[in-house]
């Protein structure tokens, strides 16, 4: 290679050193590193003015040791109280776990932490072995009205994982963290909350090995931050999976769970139907540890066939018919795939240049009336039964026909598929040059997803030079999610923050949820008023006052149940009334 040209950023390779706001910062494997492509770079140039010059001066934040200069805040009696419960072992008051375990990922921590600011965290890191240490914990802590909080693999991107009271943090997946036992009969598995995805589905898949089962198994529950998240987290926060359109979100995946409160413990019913009047595993589902601590939960599992995949994507003349043939697609009832995924004009086309398309294909695609910004692309899987993937494939290709689809055949659901996982460590390096990526995700029905879509992206593309692409990528009967991503140059934090609350605004304003697969955490809670009205809002108040009298659990602003009006407005930036 000669000439500025075709320099390139001097991308991280090395792990962070340990104890550092910057192996905090890191996600995911501290050596592990995705770089954005040359076509990224070359993107980036042109969308943010930026030459090989401003490619040099890589911003070299967060190396520093963490320093807190904070006493812990508790007595020593407490401290000594909860060292008799879990071993002194499993106690720590380290600036370093203080601050690693009050952190999740979320852009503005991120963003934060690497300027050296560190906000609200744990007083102590507790790291229980079982759900009796959980138990004994929380009696304590209750007791003593010590505020606990629960982290388990730190991936929230939602300020979930922050201890705004202090207190005491649960790390669950340290010890609690294994597959029980599988029941092969019911096709259920019972699974300790702190267990990451891949140790899940490495069991399931060996459970004939391991549990003596027939037949070997999948979670269903594939999460862009699989790698890095785990099963009490997907439930705590009604999370969806990359299959959730065939699989189910974790809401529809978990049939009971156990609880420790402070006004007592219980474990739910794991009938698959029953006519007992409101279930209280619903209500538990999505709770973000405000009401209890999930210790263990039963799970739906699902016979791995993957001999029976079938691959697919097309590409729609224009985002009207790529949505009116997904929609055809859902309520068709013949089937549904695993993976399904459409992207907008400008998700398509960015995407199609970073990965190189050659001329001659996009010459093809134009001849065939597929123009760039007005084509939209769309891929899958399907996955079940060799009869039934056929037959679901054979379907999806007829309705994708019948819209001006054009056939990709399967090259762009397995390349995707081979990345799906590893998106997320490129943020490191697009901060080191003051270029933030982030994602806003919401769910519509299909009468309103072209407002809420043209609505959404004309705030974002309004400020200078700010991208946005979109997708759907979870689909039900009755309507989809849209996932905003955007990109723009900034260091500024103020700037951010207030970019971001105007997506949200206009989200809410336009007709879309609040959230459809991250949860609400601490950063949406200001708005939970305005979403779900004052009534609702009331009785998730009311279950919190029953199961934690003392607002002892993740207490502070986590779903917005400790807010008041005046602090919820100030903190969303909407008018009084």
């Amino acid at each position: 290679m000669h000439g500025k040209r075709h320099s390139r950023p001097a991308w991280t390779e090395t792990a962070p050193a340990r104890g550092t706001l910057r192996s905090i910062v890191k996600y995911g494997d501290p050596h592990g590193f995705k770089h954005p492509s040359d076509g990224w770079v070359a993107m980036m140039k042109s969308e943010f003015a930026m030459s090989d010059d401003d490619f040099s001066r890589k911003a070299e934040e967060g190396h520093e040791p963490v320093t807190l200069n904070r006493p812990v805040g508790l007595t020593e009696s407490q401290i000594e109280g909860l060292q008799a419960i879990v071993g002194t072992e499993n106690v720590a008051t380290d600036d370093y776990s203080r601050v690693k375990y009050s952190y999740g990922k979320t852009t503005e921590e991120l963003m934060e932490l690497r300027k050296g600011i560190v906000r609200e965290v744990a007083d102590l890191v507790l790291h229980p072995r079982h759900k009796e240490d959980v138990q004994r914990i929380v009696a304590l802590c209750n007791e003593e009205r010590i505020p606990v909080t629960v982290f388990s693999a730190g991936s929230s991107v939602n300020l979930g994982c922050r201890p705004e009271k202090g207190g005491v943090t649960l790390v669950l997946s340290t010890h609690m963290n294994r597959l029980l036992r599988v029941n092969e009969e019911n096709q259920t598995a019972t699974v300790q909350p702190g267990m990451f995805g891949p140790a899940y589905e490495e069991a399931l898949q060996q459970a004939p090995v391991r549990f003596g089962t027939k037949r070997r198994y999948t979670c269903g529950h594939f999460p862009q931050s699989f790698e890095y998240s785990s099963v009490g987290g997907w439930v705590a926060t009604l999370g969806s999976g990359q299959e959730s359109t065939y699989y189910g979100d974790a809401y529809d995946l978990v049939l009971s769970q156990e609880y420790v409160t402070p006004g007592g413990s219980f474990k739910t019913l794991d009938f698959p139907g029953t006519a007992t009047g409101p279930k209280v595993n619903d209500i538990m589902k999505g709770s973000e540890g405000t009401y209890g601590i999930l210790v263990e939960l039963t799970m739906k599992i699902f016979r791995y066939m993957p001999e029976n995949t079938r691959y697919f994507s097309f590409m729609y003349p224009s985002w009207e018919a790529a949505v009116d043939a997904s929609r055809e697609i859902m309520q068709g009832e013949f089937g549904l795939p695993a993976v399904y995924r459409i992207s907008d004009p400008e998700e398509t086309d960015r995407g199609l240049k970073l990965y190189g398309m050659p001329k001659f294909v996009d010459a093809f695609l134009i001849r065939k009336g597929l123009r760039p910004m007005k084509r939209c692309l769309c891929l899958g899987t399907v996955k079940g039964d060799r009869d039934y993937t056929r037959l679901v494939k054979r379907k999806i290709a007829r309705i994708a026909g019948e819209h001006g689809g054009m056939s990709l055949g399967g090259y762009a659901g397995r390349k995707w598929e081979k990345t799906r996982f590893t998106e997320p460590y490129m943020r490191e390096d697009l901060q080191d040059y003051g270029i933030q990526i982030d994602t806003l995700e919401t769910s519509v029905t299909w009468d309103n997803l072209h407002r809420l879509h043209k609505g959404v992206r004309e705030y974002i593309t309004s400020r200078p030079r700010t991208m946005c692409m979109t997708h759907a990528s979870h689909f039900y009967p009755q309507g989809t999610n849209l996932y905003f991503i955007f990109l723009m140059k900034t260091r500024d934090l103020k700037e951010y923050g207030e970019f971001q609350k105007g997506i949200i605004d206009k989200i809410l304003s336009n007709g879309g949820s609040l959230s459809h697969h991250h949860g609400i955490g601490r950063m949406l809670a200001p708005w939970m008023e305005l979403h779900l009205g004052n009534e609702q809002l009331d009785v998730l108040r009311a279950l919190k006052r029953h199961f934690d009298p003392r607002n002892i659990m993740n207490p502070g602003a986590q779903l917005g149940l400790d807010l008041g009006p005046e602090r919820m407005r100030k903190m969303s930036g909407c008018p009084g009334e």
